[in-house]
C-alpha cells in the first residue's frame, strides 16, 4: 500500500450523471489519497448538497463549473462556492481582467478562501478548433497569455493541457498551481481530449494536481487503480 500522500496530486473527476453513482464512488476513495472534482452535470443533477455531502465526508472538492459571465455575478458565484466548503473554484480567463479580480478581491474577503484557478484552453480543443472560433494560433499560445492575465489578476493559478505545463512553470514561477486534465495512466485510453501526457509526464513537467475521471471512476476496483496511479507517479521517467 502507498504511503498516504500529505498534498494528494490526484484529483478524480466524478463525471456522472446523478448523484448516486458519485456518492458511492466516494464510499471507496480515500480522502487522504485524493481530492474529487465536481463538474457542470453532476452540480446540476445533485446541487450543492452533493458538494456539502462531500466535504462532510473529508474530501478537498474541486467546484468545476467554469464561471464566466460579467464580474459581479462570477464574484457573487465564487462567494457562494466558497460558502459550500470547496477547496478549490474556477472562472474562464477569457472571461477578461476586470471578471478576474472582481472574483478575486470578493474570496479575498472571506477568513478561509478556496484557491480560485482560471481555465485557460480546453483539453478538448486544438490549433483548427480555436480558429473556428476566431483564435488563430497555437493552443500554446493562447495558453500562456491567458495565464499571465490570471496571474497578473491575482489568481492562484489555472487549468491547462500538460502540454503547456512547462512552458506556463517556466514563465510564472513555482507557486503558482497548475491543474492539468487530459492526464491518461498507461493503462487507459486518450478518450476524448486531444492533448494528453501519462501522470508522471505531467508532474515532471510542472504540473501541481492531475485531474483523472474514467481510469478510476470506471475500474471494477476505483482505490486499486488510484494505487497503481501513485505507483506509476513514483516511478522514474
Amino acid at each position: 500500500m502507498p504511503a498516504m500522500p500529505a498534498d494528494p496530486r490526484v484529483i478524480v473527476a466524478l463525471d456522472f450523471p446523478a448523484a448516486a453513482p458519485a456518492l458511492a464512488l466516494l464510499e471507496q476513495l480515500d480522502p487522504a489519497r485524493c481530492r474529487v472534482k465536481v463538474g457542470k452535470e453532476l452540480f446540476t443533477r445533485g446541487g450543492p448538497q452533493l458538494v456539502e455531502r462531500a466535504v462532510a465526508a473529508g474530501f478537498d472538492v474541486f467546484l468545476d463549473l467554469k464561471f464566466h459571465d460579467i464580474p459581479n455575478t462570477v464574484a457573487g458565484a465564487c462567494a457562494a462556492a466558497a460558502d459550500l466548503g470547496v477547496w478549490m473554484v474556477n472562472v474562464h480567463a477569457s472571461g477578461g481582467p476586470a471578471m478576474l479580480r472582481a472574483a478575486r478581491e470578493r474570496l479575498d474577503g472571506l477568513s478561509s478562501p478556496p484557491l480560485l484557478i482560471a481555465v485557460t484552453v480546453l483539453t478538448s480543443l486544438d490549433a483548427s478548433d480555436l480558429a473556428a472560433v476566431g483564435c488563430p494560433g497555437e493552443p500554446a499560445e493562447r495558453v500562456l497569455r491567458l495565464a499571465r492575465l490570471s496571474q497578473q489578476a491575482g489568481l492562484d493559478g489555472v487549468v491547462c493541457s500538460p502540454l503547456e505545463a512547462a512552458a506556463v512553470r517556466a514563465e510564472l514561477g513555482p507557486d503558482f498551481r497548475l491543474v492539468t486534465p487530459g492526464v491518461r495512466p498507461v493503462f487507459a485510453a486518450s478518450g476524448d481530449q486531444k492533448r494528453v501526457m501519462t501522470p508522471a509526464q505531467a508532474l515532471a513537467a510542472g504540473a501541481d494536481y492531475l485531474v483523472i475521471g474514467r481510469p478510476i471512476t470506471a475500474a471494477a476496483e476505483p482505490m486499486a487503480a488510484l494505487a497503481a496511479i501513485e505507483a506509476e507517479i513514483a516511478l522514474p521517467l
